[in-house]
This record gives C-alpha cells, sequence and structure tokens, in this order.
C-alpha cells in the first residue's frame, strides 16, 4: 500500500531537524516551504516574482528559493517566542494576533493589486513581455495576438528576433547591444513577419533587469505599427516620386548624385528634354500632355531596364538618366537607343493626328570634373541640352570637360557684368503675382518677384540668373536693394487702404551671411512703416540645408514685427521632421504637388495631410502654380487658404524702374 504524500509542513520539520534532534534554520524556503508558510498556492507565488511583487532568488538549476525573514515576517511567525508569565503570555499573544491581522492584511493588499496589475495587463492592446537573460520570452499577454498570430503560451521559451526580416537582422543585433550598454531602449523600431507572412511594424520599449549586479531578463512593451509605419513610407515615397509618373523625382536624383560624389565614382548624367512639348499641351490641352509624359516614360523605362542606370523625372517635359559607373554602361550608347526608342513610338494622344512623332533633345554631362558638385553637373547638362536643341533637336551632345571652363567662365563673365551694371543703374523693377484667397477669390497678398531689366529693354526672370548672382556673390545685394524698394514703396503707401501682404524671397547666401543679416536687421530697424505687411520667405531647401542660420533670419524678422514662411514646402520628406523646427506662418506647397490634384489620388492623399498637420500647427497654407480650374476646386475642396499661380493671375510689372507702383488689375 503506497503511503500518503507528505504534508509540506512535515517536510518543513525534517529539513529543520539535525542527526542529534536540534532545530536548525536554514537561510531560505523552498517554493513549496514559502506556499505552505503564507498559505496561497504555489503558482501565485511564481506570478509575484514575475511580476517583481514578492522576488525569489533563483539556483544554478533554476529553482526558486525565498528569504526565511520576509516569509516568516509575512506569514507572523511567533513560534519561536519564549514567555515567562501568563501575562506576559496573554500580551505578547495579543499582539501576534495583531501582528498576524495586519500581515493577512499586507496579503489581502498584495492580492487585490495582483489581480488589478493582471487585469490592466491582460486587456491592455500592447504587448508586455518579459524575458530571461538570453531574450526568451517567460511572459506574454494577449497582445501577441495582435503582433504575431499566436498564442501567448505558445511563444514561452521563444524571442523577438525568431520572426525577424533578413534585413532588419544587423539592426537588431545593434538594438540588442545598446540595450546591454545603456539598460534601456525606447521607440525602437523593427520589421517582424507574423506566423500567417504577412509584414508587422513593432515598435518597442524594453528594460533590463537586474540581480545583484547581473542581468537576470529583460522587460518592456511592444505595439503595432504597421498602419502608421505604411503610412510614412507612402509619404516618403510621395515626396521622392512624380506622382504623375510614379518615377523618382529631382529631390531624389540630387540626393543619389550627392552619394555618388562621395563615394568618387565616375558616373555621366543623361538630361532628356520632350522636343516641342508645350506646342502639346497648346495645342491638345494639359490632360493630353500628362498622356504623352506617361507614355514617354514607360519607352524610356523600357529604354534603361537592362542598364546599369536609373530613370528619373524632373518635372515638366524633364527627365533624367543616371549612370552611376560608366564602365557598366555607355552613356552615348544608351542615348543614341533612347532616340530611336522615341522616333519608332506613336503615342496615340487623344485628339492628336495618328502620325505624331516624339523626339527629344538629350544633354550628357560626365563626372567628376574640374567643377565637381552636383550643382555644376546639373548645369553642365543643361547645358548640353540646351546646345542639343540649338543644333537642330532630337540629338544628343556631350559636354566636354574642354569646354567647361570656358562655357562656365563666359556665363560667369556674361552675368557678372550684366548684374553689376544693373545694381549700378539701379534696373531692378519688382513684378507681382497675387495671393488669392480662396474663400472669397480676392486678392488678399502679393509675392513680389525681382526682374533684371536689360539696356535693350528685354527682361530676365530671377530663374535666370539667381544662379550666377549667388556663385558670384552679388544675391546678397540683390536682396537688399528689395527690401529697400519695399520699404520706399510700403512708406509711400501708408495712407492708402491696401492692407495685403507684402511676400519677399531671400536667398540661401544671404541668410548664410551674419553681415548681410546686420544689415538686414539694421534696416528693418530704421525704418517706420508698417513691417506688419512684409512676408519674407525662405524656400525650403534654403531652409534645410542650414537650419540655424534659417532659425536665426526667421527670429530676427520676427522681431522686427514681419511674417515668415518657408516656400517650395513638400519637396523632400526631411521637411516633415524640420516642419515644427521653423516658427512660420505661411507654408507655401510646391506647385508640382498641386499640378496633379484633379486626376491623380495619392497627390489628393498627400496634400491633405499636409494641410492636416500645418493647420494642426496653426499655420496658413498656400498652394502654388495653380493653372487651372480643375485644380482650384479640388484645392478648395481640401481646405487650402489661398494660392497663386498664372490662372489666378501672371507676375505684372508693380514696383518700376522709377520707383513708382504700377495699376494692375487682378484675378
Amino acid at each position: 500500500m503506497s503511503s500518503l504524500p507528505d504534508d509540506p509542513s512535515t517536510k518543513l520539520q525534517r529539513r529543520r531537524t539535525g542527526r542529534n534532534g536540534a532545530m536548525l534554520e536554514p537561510p531560505e524556503y523552498t517554493i513549496q516551504e514559502a506556499a505552505a508558510k503564507l498559505g496561497i498556492a504555489e503558482q501565485k507565488l511564481r506570478r509575484w516574482d514575475t511580476q517583481g511583487v514578492l522576488v525569489a532568488r533563483r539556483t544554478d538549476g533554476g529553482h526558486r528559493r525565498y528569504a526565511r525573514e520576509i516569509i516568516d515576517g509575512l506569514a507572523g511567525s511567533v513560534s519561536s517566542v519564549t514567555l515567562r508569565s501568563q501575562d506576559d503570555r496573554n500580551d505578547e499573544l495579543d499582539r501576534a494576533h495583531q501582528d498576524i491581522k495586519e500581515k493577512r492584511r499586507i496579503i489581502q493588499l498584495l492580492v487585490e493589486s495582483e489581480s488589478r496589475y493582471r487585469d490592466l495587463v491582460e486587456t491592455s492592446h500592447d504587448l508586455i513581455w518579459t524575458t530571461d537573460a538570453v531574450g526568451r520570452f517567460t511572459y506574454l499577454n494577449n497582445g501577441t495576438v495582435d503582433i504575431f498570430g499566436i498564442e501567448p503560451s505558445n511563444l514561452i521559451g521563444r524571442c523577438f528576433f525568431d520572426f525577424e526580416s533578413r534585413p532588419s537582422h544587423v539592426s537588431n543585433r545593434r538594438f540588442l547591444s545598446t540595450l546591454r550598454k545603456h539598460g534601456e531602449v525606447r521607440d525602437y523600431l523593427t520589421h517582424l513577419i507574423a506566423a500567417d507572412g504577412s509584414d508587422r511594424w513593432v515598435g518597442i520599449n524594453a528594460r533590463v533587469w537586474y540581480d545583484k549586479g547581473q542581468i537576470i531578463g529583460l522587460r518592456g512593451t511592444a505595439r503595432n505599427v504597421t498602419e502608421q509605419q505604411r503610412a510614412a513610407l507612402q509619404t516618403e515615397h510621395l515626396a521622392m516620386h512624380d506622382t504623375l509618373t510614379d518615377l523618382p523625382n529631382q529631390v531624389r536624383l540630387s540626393r543619389i548624385l550627392e552619394q555618388s560624389f562621395e563615394n568618387g565614382d565616375n558616373g555621366a548624367l543623361l538630361r532628356i528634354d520632350i522636343d516641342h512639348f508645350r506646342r502639346i499641351n497648346d495645342d491638345y490641352g494639359h490632360r493630353a500632355g500628362d498622356q504623352l509624359l506617361l507614355a514617354v516614360s514607360g519607352v524610356l523605362r523600357s529604354a534603361v531596364a537592362d542598364q546599369e542606370a536609373s530613370l528619373y523625372r524632373c518635372g515638366g517635359d524633364q527627365f533624367a538618366v543616371h549612370i552611376p559607373q560608366v564602365s557598366k554602361a555607355d552613356p552615348v550608347a544608351l542615348a543614341d537607343e533612347i532616340l530611336h526608342a522615341l522616333r519608332q513610338f506613336r503615342p496615340g494622344i487623344t485628339g492628336s493626328p495618328e502620325h505624331m512623332q516624339v523626339s527629344a533633345s538629350i544633354g550628357i554631362a560626365m563626372y567628376p570634373s574640374r567643377q565637381a558638385d552636383v550643382a555644376t553637373l546639373l548645369d553642365n547638362a543643361e547645358h548640353a541640352v540646351n546646345e542639343a536643341k540649338a543644333a537642330g533637336r532630337d540629338r544628343h551632345v556631350v559636354f566636354r570637360a574642354d569646354d567647361e571652363a570656358t562655357g562656365l567662365m563666359d556665363r560667369r563673365a556674361y552675368w557678372q557684368r550684366e548684374l553689376r551694371d544693373a545694381l549700378d543703374q539701379d534696373r531692378l523693377e519688382l513684378y507681382s503675382q497675387p495671393v488669392v484667397s480662396l474663400t472669397d477669390t480676392g486678392t488678399v497678398h502679393r509675392e513680389l518677384l525681382a526682374r533684371i531689366v536689360f539696356n535693350n529693354g528685354d527682361v530676365a526672370e530671377s530663374r535666370q540668373f539667381i544662379g550666377a548672382a549667388e556663385a558670384l556673390g552679388l544675391a546678397p545685394e540683390i536682396d537688399l536693394r528689395v527690401v529697400e524698394k519695399v520699404l520706399e514703396h510700403l512708406g509711400k503707401e501708408e495712407s492708402g487702404d491696401d492692407e495685403g501682404r507684402y511676400f519677399v524671397n531671400l536667398s540661401r547666401s544671404s541668410v548664410a551671411d551674419p553681415h548681410w543679416l546686420a544689415r538686414f536687421r539694421a534696416l528693418l530697424t530704421s525704418t517706420s512703416t508698417n513691417l506688419g505687411r512684409l512676408v519674407f520667405e525662405l524656400s525650403e531647401s534654403t531652409a534645410m540645408s542650414n537650419v540655424e542660420a534659417a532659425k536665426t533670419l526667421y527670429e530676427t524678422v520676427r522681431q522686427a514685427g514681419c511674417g515668415t514662411a518657408i516656400d517650395n514646402f513638400g519637396t523632400g520628406f526631411t521637411s516633415m521632421y524640420y516642419l515644427k523646427q521653423f516658427d512660420v506662418d505661411y507654408l507655401k506647397i510646391d506647385g508640382s504637388l498641386s499640378r496633379e490634384l484633379p486626376y491623380d489620388e495619392a497627390s489628393r492623399l498627400f496634400i491633405r495631410a499636409l494641410c492636416d498637420i500645418t493647420k494642426g500647427l496653426n499655420k496658413e497654407v498656400i498652394a502654388e502654380r495653380v493653372e487651372s480650374s480643375d485644380v482650384l476646386d479640388e484645392l478648395q475642396s481640401l481646405g487650402i487658404d489661398y494660392a497663386q499661380g498664372h490662372f489666378l493671375g501672371h507676375p505684372r510689372p508693380y514696383i518700376t524702374l522709377d520707383g513708382q507702383a504700377a495699376r494692375i488689375s487682378e484675378g
């Protein structure tokens, strides 16, 4: 007949009795002994240990051991009390009963606390987890289903990185190294693969769990952020790609070229302009033009598909092909192939004749060169395109290294002479383009645009000369001259009824020059005109190329009482990060984003997101380059505050050479 199982208290008694019958006092209890002492289930002790409520020491074999003085204190043991008299005995018993009652109350509070804790953990939307020292799960709540698609019990003994996607391997190991070094990591983003094979983006917070200076485990939370990450990746994709063709855009090309220059590559850039594209737009409409661009992008994709080259759309009728290593792809042969493919192509555009032909002018620029920077490479490619057009179009021209210094010197010498003369002779005019309110479609503000008037009466737009002015160091002087003219005009206009604001763009070199900033500040403080009617704007690329200088400029402008704006906003994804850095009043959304609004849902989503963010930051939004009623209707439906563009009013003379304000009719 088998014997009955031992009572835990009997086992405890045996462990405390030596060979001579003397009572021993072991320093620790096993989990069974501690449970018997406290009168609770072993499973509850295990939970308390995991949750840090009542922590046990682990032996080398992984068994739990509890300090005797803690367990005895909780149990209210009075077995060792020796009483000398009945009165003493009664007093000691009363105190012991009270002590036991208090200890039981403490245990009850622990139980209730543990119950509340478990309710919070089990109902949390986040995954709450603990691991052992090597990262294997020892506890998880039901958040595992959302992240891994697996029940918690089936994950014990496994770890996060059993589910990692291969590209995340290196960063995940770096995460563990950082965690062990610093003891805590917050908001770590990793890419996992769930049990059903679907992607999961997971944000992890983790903290190291120590005992006596040794790492015994990790604790933390995790959250499924897949939808947010997909939205962020989509936003980044939209910012780096053309919305019409889905090709990488000019922003992406510039970054790739900068990286290629840093790597010391021997590459080439092909600049491709579609011949007579404006005529197609004028004859058949913008929608036909868009159809042609889509079709041409397909032809170009096919031409570069088998080459070590990448295709980009740079805006309008301009495309580009980047070859990072000319040893792997011949740029001249590729240009010939592209020209041949376009000659064979018949677009079939709605409303166009069946025999319509398409051709292109291609400029090829190699690098590295004497002027080894991205801006010069782009300039060289454009120069070569212009030569191809001048030679009759439907051809390519290679920008020769021998021509580079001569061509650059000729262009610089020409603009240095013209710009210097224009400043000395005060041949600087300001044109005005209306900034229209979309609530009542009336002119509210104006953007002032600098123009150089040549001696023969021709007028040069700022885009024609600002690059040369920057390179020659004349842009800051032009900026100050523009500000002087606007302040003079405001002084004459003070008594008028027009209370609109004037937007004035400042150049990159002015912002970076502390001496210019001092002169600019002195100019603003020396006037008595209403500076609240002035808004100074920096392009997004200018602001982000020198963040601290831009912040200083904006602060100077605000202190003077002027408004602030970022121009061409939204052409780079990093703008979303820096948006909070710049305390500006207006954001002017780049025209490349609004042009496709009537036909492209991705463009609408992107501008709506930009609008929501900027409105949340109490900034007003201006859409640029509005060229049709369809675009205007879309902007109004999205809640954009203002718009400007040729559909609403072309730039016209406003402050002329004689300093007088031209009377213009807008809208």
